[in-house]
Formats: C-alpha cells, structure tokens, sequence
C-alpha cells in the first residue's frame, strides 16, 4: 500500500514527520501527504474523511496551509453518527475562525445539533459555537443557546453559559436576553454550572447597566450566602485543592461581589461581613490560600469605604511583603501603590517593610518598592525616610544607582523642610552617586544655594571638605567649583561658622588647588574645566597673592585644541595682565538666583514676555535664561522711570565701565557722544584700532557660570577681540561670548537657541484629563521640535495602567521617550511626564499636526480617550 494514501494512519503520519532530519525532508513527507489528501477529497472518499481531516489537522498544528480541506469539515459535520461529528467540529474550531465566509454555511446544522435528542452532540455544537461565534452566527442561535441554559444535564448548562459569553461579547444588545436566565444559574448547587453562571453574570454586568443594576439588587444576597457556604463548607475531595475547597470558586465570587460593590453602599455593607470572614480565614502559607486573599484584597479596596475591611486588607498585603516568594511581594507592591490613594495612614505602618523590598537582590521588586517609598513620603517622614535610602545609595547595585539618585533628589526638593537640611542631604548624594546626579538638579542646588545667604561659608566649607574624599564625582567637582569661585573668600575667613561645624583652616593656596585640581583631572569634561577657569578668574580678584599662581594655570590652556578653554584662557588672561582695574567689578558675586522662576522653567512652564516697562525676575543658573531689554534694565539696578539704554548707548559704557566718557548730551545717541565713548574705550582696551566698536543689538546671555551680573554685558563685548591687532570690529558677539562663558551647560552642544521659545499649549482636554505640551528647539536644528508632554489627572481617582500614544502624517517624524510613570495620581495631586521629539520634513511649509491616543483604567475599567492636534504654534 502507498505510505502516503488516503488510508495512513494519524500516527504512521506523525511517526515519518518526526523521523525525518531536515526541514526539506518534513516539506517533503508533507507534501506528498497533503496530495493523498486532495485526491481523497476529490473522490469523495467517505471511508477515510474522518482520519484525512485528523491528519490536516495535524499539519495545520506544524504550520502547514490546509485551506482545502475546509469543506470536508461540514460535511463531517453534517454527518449522523457522534464520531464523525465530533472530528468535523473539532476540524472546524481548528481549521476555521469567524472571519471565513464559509464558516456561514455551518449555520444550519449547529442549529440542529443544539435541538439533537444525544446530548454529546448538543454539547460539541456549543463547543464549537462558543469558540468561533461571529456575531452574525450569535443573532441566529441565540434563542437555541439560551433555551439550553435550563437544560436537564449540568454540562450542557455549563456549556451553554460559556457559549452565552461569547454571544453577549459579540452582540452586547443580546444581553437582556441572557439576565434571568443568568441569575437563575447563580442558584446551582453543582460547582461547575455556578463558576460559569458566575462568569456569565460577571460579563453580563460589564457590558450592560441594566444586569449590573438588577444583580445588585436581586443576587448580592444570595452571592454573600453562596461564598460563605464555601468557606464554612467541610472537606470536599472532588473540589479540594491544598485543603481549600474550590478556590476557582471563590475568586469568581469575589470578582463579581467587587462589581457589584464598587459604587454601591447597600451591597458593599452586605457584603462586608463575608469579606471580613475571607480575609481572616484563607490560609497564606499555600498559594491558592494567597490567590484568595488577594482577590480578596482587590474587593474590599474596590468598593465602598469601610475603614476597619481596608486596615485589615492593607494589612494582609503588608504580610505579603515577608512572602518569600518574589511574585507575590510584587503583587503587594502593586495593590499598595493603589491602595495609598484611599488609605496612605494605613499603608505608612508598613513602611519599614516596604523599605527593606527598596534592598531586594530581584530589581522589579526595587524599582517597585522605590516608587511606593517616593509616593509615601510627606513633610513628616522625609527626614527618616530619606536617611534610609541614601545610606543604601552607598550600597546600591550600579545599574540602580541612577533611579535611586533620581528619587531620593526629588524628595529632598520636594518635601526640605529647611535649606540646611536641604544642602546637607545633597551633598551626602553628590558624595555616593554624584555622576548619576541629572544636571536641571545640580542647578537647582547652586539656585538655592544662592539663596541662602546665611549659608553661603557653611556650604563652601562643607564642599571642601567633601572635595577631598570624593574628587571623583564630577558633579560633586562642578558644585564644589561654583562655590569656592563664589565664596573662596568665606572659605578662607571662616565667615558665617555654625555650631555643628568642625573647626577648618583653609589657605588661600588650599583654595586655589581645588580649582587647579579639577581642571587637571583628564576624566572630566569640558563643562567643568570651563567653569574651573572662571572661577581662577574670580579668584585671582578674591587672592590678590595667588594672583601670579592662577596667571600660570590659566596660561597652560592657550595652546588648547580645545576653542573653548583657548578662548577662555586667552580672554582670562588678558583681563589679569591689563584689566586690574575693572577686574573686581567684573567677577563680583553673582545676583541672588530666583527659585520660583528656575522651579517652573524646571517644570517645563515658560515664562511670561515682559514689556520694557515692567519688572522682571533675575535670570537663571543653568543657561537656559534668556532676558529681554526689561530684565537688563532691571539687573543694572536703574530707576524704573529710566529709560533702557541702548547696547550702543555712550553713557551705558559709562555706566558699565565706571568711567567718563566724556560730558555728552541727555541725548545719548549724537554721533559726538558714540565717538568719545569709543574712543575712552579703546584706550582702556588697549585696542589699536579707532574703528567704532561694532556692538551685538541682542541682549546677551547671562552670565550663567560664574561672572557676577549684567554691568558686565558690555565691557565683555568689547574684551571678545581675541587679539589688540585685530579690527575692533571683527571681534566675536557679546552672545558668543556669553556662551563660551556658560559653565552651567552640560556641554557646549547644549546651548539653547535665542529663538527656539514658544508658548506652551493645552494639547487635549477632557473631564477626566489636560495634556499640555511645552516645547523647546535644539540649535542649529530648525526641523526638530522637543515635546515635554505634561498630562493631569482631573477626576477624584487615580488613573492607572496608562498609556500615551500618538501618531503623525508621513512628513513627519516622531520618538516618543517612556513616561514618568503609568500611574496618575487624582484631582491633580501630581503629573506624568514624557518627552517627545518631531521631526519636521517640510518645516516652514507645514505645520505640526498629530493624532494621540490615551488608554488608562480608572476604578479598574478600560478607558480610552482620543483627538487630534491642530493648535501647534505655526513655526515649529
């Protein structure tokens, strides 16, 4: 006989598939089956229809195409005895799906199988209906599938009620049908009828209202007596598992109880008892006794308050937290970071526990457990909590260092309750983790720093001595460097001593080696070798006897390939050796920094265009502050009736120079004033040339490194001629200048564009939720817009699982970064944030638009909230 006729047995197939060696062999041995096959169904071999299509299905299950056997499945179907039956509509839940149009032609002989007199067949119909329904299918067999829900043989009803899910799911207007008929199931005593009458009622209720309502009303009752029958009820072995009778049972019964509860007070009390009894009776040593009483758990957080339940559930979670078995202490972590939205008291008692999982070798668990212990700190528990956390930041794994940095900066920001405190726990990070310091936080540091005025010797002695022991960290280098070029004088004075310091003698000399030091560690980067030159700049005015010493160090970097520190050190030192006499003035301390402006910009918030007439804030650290004419005026201490002085202004010079620039008129620009102003200029300058000095309109950058205030705009404007023989007016911008003088940027690829300001927009905005998106433009790249997207919670629940989407048309490209977070806290008490970065192909021809998709659950049901973007400011 032919080895691969109509008539091989399933398993010589399966025996010659498996003997082969290579992928060509099993192609082989397949095709030849695959055309016994077709000849078979070609002449209508009835004898051998069942074992072909046995076989197909075999070779549908390896991957193979079987699309002509299709048909043979209905005629199997169709077919009077139970065995050929039970292979058809096996091959049909197999072969088939509800997308195939043949799979219409079946309809009619499930319809006469669900009314056949053998129950075996009646229940391979529901099977098979219950597997590949399509709504179509559901609207004509409905009656039939219903009718059996009453049936006489439990497994037909508890077949019938898993087939009605599937119904209801692909015709939710089919649910009223289905709601008596359901509630009559939840009155059986056989456990495998109730656990899908269970299911049933449970889906009815998310798909409908009406059953929701009429569950609640007529079953919570009889729910409530059901799951404590099962709880009280004696040994059972058909339904035990691990002592525990039926636990499938129960965490269908607690899943629908939790429906049922959730916004209802009547069925949360009748409820409550029960749940009470769960919660203290479910064993947690064996794993089905712990699926309990989570679920447990997630119904007593889930419906009405009741005190007393959620301190004995939140309780239950703390238990699970000594778990040794790492799924669960994740499981916990995951229901308290939900449960501190209702009871944050209840889970601050578990706090020590918590904290020991932030130590957990398994690094879901830390990340988890860190997130929990950021959401449960308040101005009460910050100083302990934060104690904890740096010490372990001395400990912690490398590759977790970075995320505990993070949060262990933003909770000292955030909940300080005093600037010492706040400048000690900083300097504690800086010393264990300072290269995985961010640098917006370092700046917020030397902001507040600034601030603290009666500080300023106990920060400056505290850096130095940290200096000595951790020289390593950049950060640490970078704060240490700022201050001792702001306040060497304090250092070496010891000016402003508090109780708590330990007596320190520091020279001049010991001053100016931390700076030398830094700016010789070849590890370090350009940013802070920048900012240790200006601070030998400031010293050399602080140290008038290390003058000489600086002179030399600063001379070392003339020759450097690097233009940056050439610059500096050509420019630096020009101002030495000829500028005594503007020096002071010119590297006098910088201006008190203002915090409320650096926090919102930190934030991502812009801030307001001022007029010219108007009072403006003092400008910012980090580089990134940008004043317009009125911020000037107002740094140059001028009254408020004064007039902003033009950049080419002769008594502006005189202002910023200090000197006389001979009487000119009220009248400042006549071109008598311009020349003698130029001219006393130069001459200070040493610079040949009697060209007029050619000055930048725009108003330059603050002096964010370490150059004290705007009265020195000007004089390093005209200072930027990197050579006396050059033409006055080739000499480089005052912005240009400004920049090079940045320090606080992380790198001089970082500078921000003049222009690349735009108003922040509400992207999108609902009832439940505001987007808002700030934006921002690296130089030099006009096509690429920087998206900080910042979303709200408005409603009074927490949003979780959330999930931000978005997509654009084809000129456009987009990178999303992963979001802060995935949980949003309610009514605004916290943000998320995530960046997103687009490329526009035809910028200036096109403006930005976007689609976005938001998907997150709220009291654990899928929402999803869509819209499109129009209003993006026309020049991005």
């Amino acid at each position: 006989m032919n080895p691969f006729s109509s008539g091989t047995r399933l398993r010589d197939m399966i025996r010659a598939i498996r003997a082969c060696k290579t992928a060509a062999e099993e192609r082989a041995v397949i095709r030849k089956e695959s055309a016994a096959i077709r000849a078979a169904i070609n002449e209508n071999d009835q004898d051998y229809r069942h074992r072909n299509l046995a076989k197909l299905m075999f070779i549908h299950m390896l991957g193979y195409p079987t699309h002509f056997g299709q048909m043979e499945c209905l005629k199997l179907i169709a077919s009077a005895g139970f065995p050929e039956k039970r292979i058809g509509y096996l091959g049909l839940m197999l072969l088939l799906d509800e997308r195939q149009e043949v799979l219409m032609l079946v309809t009619n002989s499930l319809k006469q199988d669900l009314n056949h007199s053998n129950q075996y067949i009646v229940g391979l119909a529901l099977c098979a209906l219950g597997n590949i329904c399509s709504a179509e299918m559901a609207r004509d067999l409905a009656p039939e599938v219903e009718r059996l829900l009453q049936f006489r043989d439990p497994n037909i009803r508890k077949k019938a009620a898993l087939c009605s899910i599937r119904i209801i799911k692909k015709v939710p207007d089919l649910a009223e049908n289905f709601i008596n008929p359901a509630a009559a199931l939840l009155k059986e005593k056989h456990h495998g009828v109730l656990i899908t009458g269970i299911q049933l009622c449970t889906d009815l209720c998310k798909v409908s209202p009406e059953a929701l309502e009429y569950f609640r009303k007529k079953c919570t009752e009889g729910l409530v007596r059901t799951l404590k029958d099962i709880i009280n009820s004696p040994y059972a072995p058909e339904y035990d598992i691990a002592g525990i009778t039926d636990p499938f049972l129960h965490i269908r019964l607690l899943k629908l109880l939790r429906m049922l509860g959730q916004g209802d007070a009547d069925a949360s009390d009748t409820m409550n008892d029960v749940l009470a009894q769960v919660a203290t009776k479910a064993e947690s040593n064996k794993n089905a006794g712990n699926a309990i009483l989570y679920e447990c758990v997630e119904t007593i957080m889930s419906i009405e308050d009741n005190g007393g339940l959620r301190v004995l559930a939140i309780n239950i979670l703390g238990r699970f937290l000594s778990n040794r078995d790492n799924n669960i202490r994740y499981v916990a972590l995951n229901m308290l970071m939900k449960a501190i939205t209702v009871d944050a008291q209840a889970v601050q008692r578990h706090r020590a526990t918590i904290l020991e999982c932030v130590k957990d070798s398994d690094a879901s668990i830390r990340k988890r457990a860190l997130e929990l212990v950021y959401l449960l700190v308040n101005e009460s528990n910050v100083k302990p909590l934060t104690k904890e956390l740096i010490e372990y930041l001395e400990v912690s794994d490398q590759e977790f260092k970075g995320e505990l940095t993070a949060k262990v900066c933003s909770i000292v920001e955030k909940f300080s309750p005093e600037k010492i405190w706040y400048i000690d726990q900083m300097l504690k990070v800086l010393i264990e983790a300072g290269n995985f310091v961010k640098d917006e936080v370092w700046h917020a540091l030397i902001v507040a720093i600034s601030n603290a005025s009666d500080l300023h010797g106990y920060t400056v002695r505290a850096l130095y001595r940290s200096f000595q022991t951790s020289a390593e960290q950049e950060t640490l280098v970078r704060v240490a460097v700022w201050c001792v070029g702001e306040y060497g004088d304090m250092l070496v004075n010891n000016v402003g001593v508090l109780d708590i310091e330990d007596p320190t003698t520091v020279t001049e000399s010991d001053a100016v080696d931390v700076v030398e030091i830094a700016i010789q560690r070849h590890a370090l980067d350009l940013t802070t070798k920048a900012m240790a030159l200006i601070a030998l700049l400031k010293l050399s005015s602080r140290f008038p006897s290390c003058s000489g010493r600086i002179k030399d160090i600063i001379v070392q970097y003339k020759g450097s390939f690097v233009l940056e520190l050439q610059q500096r050190s050509l420019e630096f030192n020009s101002i030495i050796e000829k500028h005594q006499n503007i020096r002071s003035a010119l590297v006098e301390r910088m201006p008190v920094l203002d915090e409320a402006t650096f926090s919102g910009r930190r934030a991502g918030s812009l801030l307001t265009t001022v007029s010219t007439s108007s009072r403006a804030s003092h400008n910012l650290p980090n580089g990134v502050a940008k004043p317009s004419a009125a911020p000037l005026v107002d740094l140059l201490d001028l009254s408020d009736d004064a007039p902003a002085p033009s950049s080419s202004d002769g008594n502006f010079l005189h202002d910023l120079l200090g000197v006389d620039l001979a009487p000119a008129s009220a009248q400042s620009g006549t071109n008598q004033a311009s020349k003698a102003g130029t001219d006393v200029l130069l001459d200070l300058l040493s610079i040949g040339s009697t060209t007029p000095v050619q000055s930048n309109s725009s108003t330059p950058d603050m002096l964010s490194s370490g150059l004290d205030n705007q009265k020195q705009i000007a004089t390093l404007d005209a200072l930027s001629s990197p050579l006396p023989s050059a033409p006055a007016n080739s000499s480089v911008g005052a912005s240009s200048m400004m920049d090079l003088l940045d320090g606080f940027a992380s790198s001089p690829s970082k500078r921000e564009d003049n222009g690349s300001v735009h108003p922040s927009i509400v992207a999108f905005e609902s009832s439940n939720l505001r987007v808002t998106f700030n934006f921002s433009k690296p130089p030099g790249n006009p096509q690429m817009t920087l998206i900080q997207a910042t979303f709200i919670n408005l409603s009074s629940d927490a949003f979780t699982d959330f999930v931000f989407q978005a997509a654009v048309p084809k000129f456009l490209q987009l990178h999303l970064d992963p979001a802060s977070s995935n949980t949003l806290p309610a009514s605004g008490n916290g943000s998320v944030m995530q960046s997103l970065r687009v490329t526009n192909s035809q910028h200036g021809k096109k403006s930005l638009v976007m689609r976005i998709r938001i998907a997150y659950k709220l009291n654990n049901k899928d929402m999803l909230e869509e819209g499109q973007i129009n209003n993006f400011p026309r020049d991005l």
